[in-house]
C-alpha cells in the first residue's frame, strides 16, 4: 500500500458515518478559489477510492508533470479548479478531480483551485416530490437541449450585471413552454451532465420567469450519489408519476411508469417554432 493509499483510507475512515454535505452559500461560492489540499476529502461514492479499482497513478504522474512543468514558470496550479461540495464536520467532498488533488498531495502543493457547487441529494428531491401534487412529469437535457450559443436562435440576453453571472443563454421558446407545462400540471425536471450548482440553475431560470421543480446536475459522475440513493430516487419517481415525458431537439418521448409503454411523437420540421410544436403535442397527450 502506498503512502496515498494509506491517507485516503485513513480519511475515509475518519469520516465514516459523520460526513453529509451542506449547502454553501452565494458568498461563499463567489469568494472561496481556493482550500489547503488537507482541507479536501476523497469521495467514498468514486471509484478513485474503491479498493478493487483505486486511482490510476498512470494519471497521477502526468499531472505531477503538469505540476513540475507550472512551477517551472513560477505558477502553483494546473489544468481547472477542483469541484467540491461543503461538507460537515469540516472541508470539502471532492466531486471531480480526485487525481489532480492526489498529485498536488503527492507534490507538496499546499493549496489548489476549487470550484464550491451545491448538488442535489436524495433529500433535495425527496422534498421536489413532498411539495408537488403533480401525477406527471417533463424531462430536458440543459447542455444539448435548453441552452444554445446561437444567439439567432436565443432568448434576449439578461440585463446587466446577471448576464456576466448566467452566460447561458436559452433557446427561444422556453420560457414560454415551462410556463405552459407547468400550467398543465406538469413538473419539470432539467439534468446536466456538468457540474452546475442546483441553486445556479434555479435562480437563472427565475430570471427568465419561469420555476423548476427538480434540478440535477453531474450526472455522469458516478461519485455523487451512491448506488442504493440512485435506486431509492428512481423507486420515488415511480411512485409520484404515473407518466413521463422526455423533451430533445427533434422528439417528445412518452414513457407510461406503471405499463412501461411509450410512444414517440416527432417535432415537425415544417414547423420551425419548436416551442409552439411541442404545445401542440403536449395538447395533444393531454
Amino acid at each position: 500500500m502506498t503512502e496515498l493509499d494509506s491517507y485516503v483510507a485513513e480519511d475515509l475512515k475518519k469520516y465514516s458515518g459523520r460526513y453529509f454535505p451542506l449547502k454553501a452559500g452565494m458568498l461563499t461560492r463567489l469568494l472561496v478559489k481556493k482550500a489547503d489540499c488537507t482541507k479536501l476529502h476523497p469521495n467514498p461514492n468514486d471509484e478513485f477510492t474503491f479498493p478493487d479499482i483505486g486511482p490510476s497513478y498512470r494519471i497521477i504522474g502526468e499531472y505531477e508533470q503538469k505540476y513540475r512543468d507550472a512551477m517551472r514558470h513560477g505558477q502553483t496550479h494546473v489544468e481547472e479548479p477542483l469541484i467540491v461540495e461543503k461538507m460537515y464536520p469540516d472541508g470539502y467532498m471532492i466531486m471531480n478531480g480526485h487525481h489532480r488533488w492526489a498529485a498536488a498531495m503527492r507534490m507538496g502543493v499546499k493549496q489548489i483551485p476549487i470550484r464550491i457547487v451545491n448538488f442535489a441529494h436524495e433529500a433535495d428531491i425527496d422534498e421536489v416530490m413532498k411539495n408537488s401534487n403533480n401525477y406527471k412529469r417533463v424531462t430536458f437535457d440543459l447542455d444539448e437541449v435548453i441552452f444554445t450559443k446561437d444567439d439567432s436562435s436565443s432568448e434576449k440576453e439578461l440585463i446587466f450585471p446577471f448576464n456576466r453571472i448566467y452566460k447561458e443563454r436559452l433557446k427561444i421558446g422556453v420560457p414560454a413552454l415551462f410556463d405552459y407545462l407547468k400550467n398543465n400540471g406538469y413538473d419539470i425536471w432539467v439534468y446536466s451532465e456538468k457540474f452546475y450548482s442546483i441553486d445556479y440553475i434555479r435562480t437563472l431560470f427565475k430570471k427568465y420567469h419561469v420555476n423548476v421543480n427538480g434540478i440535477v446536475t453531474g450526472t455522469a459522475k458516478k461519485g455523487i450519489m451512491g448506488s442504493d440513493a440512485k435506486k431509492r430516487i428512481s423507486d420515488q419517481i415511480s411512485k409520484r408519476y404515473k407518466y413521463t415525458i422526455h423533451i430533445d431537439n427533434d422528439t417528445v418521448l412518452k414513457s407510461t411508469t406503471e405499463s412501461k409503454d411509450f410512444v414517440e411523437f416527432e417535432i415537425g420540421k415544417e414547423n420551425t417554432n419548436w416551442s409552439s410544436e411541442i404545445m401542440r403535442i403536449i395538447g395533444d397527450i393531454n
